[in-house]
């Protein structure tokens, strides 16, 4: 394999340093095969290899940065999950049978104590169900113990209404936000004697006209579902009033978990009274 020397070699006069019997520049690496192929010379440039070989872990690396990235973006951002349109679902009592007007009138009103509570359009979204009207029967002059013909309200008096049952200051949820019968506090914000208050901040909304707001930190108010009836009485859910903001902690009404399906049947919770509003 060694090249041939010239036969004055090593006293000629001129010839420089001694030859590299392999040829290659002084730092490149040549490993010769002990038993080529056929038609081959064995050799296998070792620089080559080498890069190969660190664009091989390159891409491996790469690849796993990617995926870890991947992954990381798929927390980031989950998908968006929710629905295309506002959908008619059916009111159940919390016995599961068919809510009407009939019954919400006999079994609430607004000195009912406990929150009445049912899910729309998703299934993370909580809404009041209350019905303002007294139970000792028409209201006052004064509107302190009920009230009747408020908007959007359906019923014999036009005072069963849905309210939003997450705060829209901080998203307090029920039952940190509550409705508050009247004398329920000894405060009474913009005159009123019963209130939706969120005990998180003080938030308070307006039970009596679309629940705008009383009292901050809150300055939107609560979002409003509506409501209708068929001939039977029977109420169902089929909307936002027009103009209502987005749920708290949602891009819209619409997207931020699935949809609650056919029917939405009422719970009931206890709820967190704390007077600490200014």
């Amino acid at each position: 394999m060694m090249r041939d020397l010239p036969s004055c070699w090593p006293t000629c006069p001129v010839g420089g340093a001694r030859p590299n019997p392999f040829g290659l520049p002084v730092g490149q690496i040549r490993r010769v095969a002990a038993t080529p192929s056929s038609g081959e010379d064995g050799e296998v440039d070792e620089t080559k290899r080498n890069i190969l070989k660190l664009l091989a872990v390159a891409g491996l690396v790469g690849a796993g940065a990617g995926g870890l990235a991947g992954g990381a973006l798929q927390y980031v951002q989950p998908p968006t999950i929710g629905i295309s349109a506002y959908p008619k679902v059916q009111l159940l009592d919390a016995d599961g049978s068919p809510l009407t007007v009939t019954k919400v009138e006999n079994e609430y009103n607004v000195e009912t104590s406990q929150d009445v509570i049912f899910y729309y359009p998703l299934q993370n979204e909580p809404n009041f169900l209350l019905n303002v009207y007294p139970a000792s029967g028409t209201p006052n002059s004064g509107g302190t113990n009920g009230a009747e013909n408020v908007p959007y309200g359906i019923g014999t008096h036009q005072s069963i209404v849905a309210y939003s049952a997450i705060c829209q200051h901080l998203g307090c949820p029920v039952p940190a936000i509550s409705f508050y019968p009247p004398g329920t506090c000894p405060q009474t914000p913009g005159g009123k004697t019963f209130y939706i208050h969120c005990s998180c901040h003080g938030s308070t909304y307006d039970t009596t006209n679309s629940a705008s707001n009383l009292t901050g930190p809150a300055v939107l108010p609560l979002p409003q579902v509506l409501l209708e009836t068929d001939s039977a009485g029977n109420i169902y859910a089929y909307g936002m009033r027009p103009g209502s903001p987005p749920v708290n902690g949602h891009l819209n009404t619409l997207q931020g978990d699935y949809g609650v399906g056919a029917t939405s049947q009422l719970t009931k919770e206890t709820p967190i009274i704390l007077c600490n509003i200014v």
